[in-house]
This record gives C-alpha cells, structure tokens and sequence, in this order.
C-alpha cells in the first residue's frame, strides 16, 4: 500500500486501479483480495478493475475451491468490475482455428502452451485497455479512461460485475461483420439445462479502421452482437463501441481486430460450480484447518457462500 501511494502520488490525477492476480493461489486470491479491499478503504473514489485468472475445472491444487469462493466474495465487496479470465476457455479458444487468422492449419497439430494462453490474454486485454482515439480529448491527448469507461460501459448494475471477452482479427480486408461472427463463436448460447444466458451489456472495441469502414457498417455489427449475445430489453444502451485506426493486436499495418467484452450470464456456471464444490469440502470438514490457524473462521465462508449465492441471483434474475 505504501508502493501504491507514492505512485499515485505521483499521477496528476488517480481515477483507479487495475489489479492482476489469479483466484486459486494463496498470493492470488489471498492478497489480491486483500490488497482490494485495503485500496477501495483507502480511495474509495477510486475505480477498481481487476483482471482476475480463473484455475481449471480438472484442478490446480486441493484448496482451490475455497480460495476461489473467498475471493469471489471479496472481489464482489470491492471491486467495481471483474474481467474474469478462465483457463478452460481460455484453451479452447486458443486451440481455436478463429484466433489464428482464421485460417485452419494442418501443418501441425496446435499446443495450448502457457505462453499461447497469456498471449492471448494480453491480446484481449491490450485490445480492451490500450487508448483508443475514441476516448482522447479534441487536441488529441489520452487521459487513461479506457479502463473506468470499460466498467461505465458493462457494469450497468452494481451487483452483476463479472465481465468475459472474446476476440477476432485478420490482415487484410474482412468484413467487419465477419470478425462480429467470429467473437460470437467464443460465446456460449445455453446452459447444460437449456436455459439461455444473455449480456446485461457489452462493449465492442474495433482497432485498425483507418478507413472508416466499421463506421460505415456500424448498425449491421452492432445488431449483429445485440442478438448474438441476447441483450434484454430492459437496458435501452446495451452496446457500446470504440475505435481506433491503429491494430495494437497485429503489428501488420493491414491487420484488423474486434475485441468484444460482455457481462454475460453464463458466468453463473462457474459460480455454481465454485460453490458447490466448496459446500462439499465444507461440509466434510476437508482442509479448514489450513484456514483456521490464520484466524479464517467458519462465519467466513458462510458469508462467502451467501455472498455467492447472491450474485448467481442477480444474474439468473437479470436474464
């Protein structure tokens, strides 16, 4: 905390933080969600990002589920907006022929190496937080807002702050319609219930236009993403979009690439599936004695579990 202030200290103005850290790790979830709470008490102001990377399903360590359950709930106490990265998908999408300019290789067989996977990460995430020229001032300066208008954009309801992003690009000349496709692919339609998910709200960020065509096919790629992701009608805004005429994505000058951030209901699986695992574990008795000698009692994860609950409610209730 005292890093932190000195480097706000030295900001002409702090409008936020953006906070990376995984959600299974003891460093991750532990202090990430404690270094959360110690800036929203110190600049309650301030906005709070977090970027947070999500473990696999087939597991990374034994404790995994509690963590992910206690910082889920701190996150939601604090932060303002929650970009949550999931390994799986993550994987699948890598593994994807639509992130390799969609082009199908059968040259050789695709590996989901941890380095493929944070680049595709940091893709998503420079393709969403990188300046835009729709955000500078009329003498053309960047103030930074992209990742406090990112929340403005997607968390129209406080409690439902749990954002995903999916992303396309190529070189050369593609419909930007096809690139809103290609997200859309990465989009899960139906639970295993059938029940359909929806996004409360979604920013697209269009980057290498320097033509001005997306500007041109504007209405055809934002109602495209509007139906694909399900947007309900209570939201009279529910797409939002900038540009830029520069690819941050692609070093090629002809690239084109279109990263899509939605708050999408079907983060309600990975809710479920965090809180029922740990409501097993819990139950049984298995491993609290790791959480007990540092004074993290039983009413700490009763919290968690209901904070939890609450928010798969909102968003069950939202769609």
């Amino acid at each position: 905390m005292e890093s932190l202030r000195k480097e706000i200290e030295r900001r002409d103005c702090y409008s936020g933080t953006v906070l990376f850290h995984s959600l299974s790790g003891g460093t991750g979830a532990g202090l990430g969600a404690r270094l959360c709470e110690d800036i929203r008490d110190e600049y309650p102001v301030g906005y709070i990002l977090t970027v947070s990377v999500a473990p696999h399903k087939a597991g990374e360590s034994p404790l995994q589920h509690y963590n992910n359950l206690l910082c889920l709930s701190a996150l939601q106490r604090s932060a303002d907006g929650v970009l949550l990265v999931c390994n799986d998908q993550v994987m699948n999408q890598v593994l994807s022929p639509l992130n390799r300019g969609g082009a199908i290789s059968t040259s050789h067989q695709p590996q989901a190496s941890m380095s493929v996977m944070n680049t595709h990460i940091t893709s998503c995430l420079a393709g969403l937080l990188y300046p835009v020229r729709s955000l500078r001032t009329g003498s053309g300066i960047s103030l930074g807002l992209e990742p406090w208008e990112l929340i403005r954009s997607v968390c129209p309801v406080p409690a439902a702050k749990f954002l995903q992003s999916s992303q396309a690009s190529t070189r050369g000349v593609i419909p930007w319609e096809s690139l809103a496709s290609s997200t859309l692919k990465a989009v899960p339609r139906h639970s295993s219930s059938g029940t359909s998910y929806c996004s409360t709200a979604v920013l697209a960020v269009a980057r290498g236009d320097q033509s001005g065509s997306f500007q041109h096919n504007l209405n055809h790629v934002l109602q495209k993403l509007k139906q694909g992701h399900r947007c309900p009608s209570w939201n009279p805004f529910p797409i939002d979009y900038w540009t830029d005429p520069q690819d941050v994505v692609n070093a090629s000058p002809s690239s084109h690439s279109l990263t899509v951030c939605s708050n999408h209901s079907s983060v309600v699986d990975f809710l479920q599936q965090v809180n029922e695992r740990a409501q097993e574990m819990f139950k049984a008795g298995a491993y609290l004695h790791w959480y007990r000698r540092y004074s993290c009692e039983d009413l700490e994860f009763l919290q968690a579990f209901e904070t939890v609950d609450g928010i798969i409610a909102e968003y069950v209730k939202q769609g």
